[in-house]
């Protein structure tokens, strides 16, 4: 089938976008502070002296009025939930690529296995166990964390279902996943306790053995 004739008429051409007005100064300096005060408040929460823990004494770690403080943040629990926002890209996005790039099972497997076998900072170690503190006392906590643990918690739920895919159905991933979820969530608690736990073999282990028995 033939192309359509173009229209020979004259158009107008549509006027050039307008570039994109830069940021102010104010509001570049704002989002500075935004960032030193999450910063402060990570400081505090994921320190030992986690009673310490107060808009007040974010903003004075901060170098900023309290009234400033306030300004960005509404009142402590905001300062809490924008730390879940800023630890995601240190233990869930990771996760979240190692499953999304291209490649089989195994390999997607392997990325995953060699991301988990690696060390936690002490600092996002210590700040989990603040956040979940914080979460069995302020219910906007709680929902924010568990959110976060229901998007982490999928990363293995997808992984097993490229095996589902590979092997043409009949493998519910759901389990599998979250079998493989609540055993690292278990064994961070063991080596918390025990370092010489070779928490990287047990999932190996387990990854393979479910992967073979699927």
């Amino acid at each position: 089938m033939a192309a359509p004739a173009k229209d020979s008429r004259t158009t107008s051409a549509a006027p050039p976008a307008k570039p994109p007005a830069p940021r102010s100064r104010a509001s570049a300096k704002g989002e500075q502070t935004r960032a030193r005060l999450i910063a402060a408040a990570r400081t505090l929460l994921a320190g030992e002296q986690g009673e310490r823990f107060t808009t007040r004494n974010v903003a004075a770690l901060c170098g900023v009025s309290h009234g400033m403080c306030h300004y960005h943040f509404q009142d402590r629990t905001d300062l809490v939930l924008a730390v879940v926002d800023d630890i995601r890209p240190e233990w869930i996005l990771p996760l979240e690529e190692a499953v999304a790039a291209p490649g089989t099972f195994a390999e997607r497997a392997e990325r995953v296995l060699v991301l988990l076998d690696g060390p936690e900072s002490p600092d996002l170690a210590h700040l989990h166990s603040a956040l979940h503190w914080h979460a069995l006392n302020d219910e906007r906590v709680r929902e924010s964390l568990e959110a976060e643990y229901r998007r982490w918690r999928a990363c293995f739920v997808a992984l097993f279902q490229v095996l589902a895919d590979e092997r043409g159905g009949g493998i519910d991933p759901r389990p599998l996943g979250e079998a493989v979820a609540a055993a690292v969530d278990g064994l961070a608690a063991v080596a918390s306790l025990d370092p010489g736990l070779d928490g990287g073999a047990v999932l190996r282990t387990l990854v393979g053995t479910l992967a073979a028995g699927a």
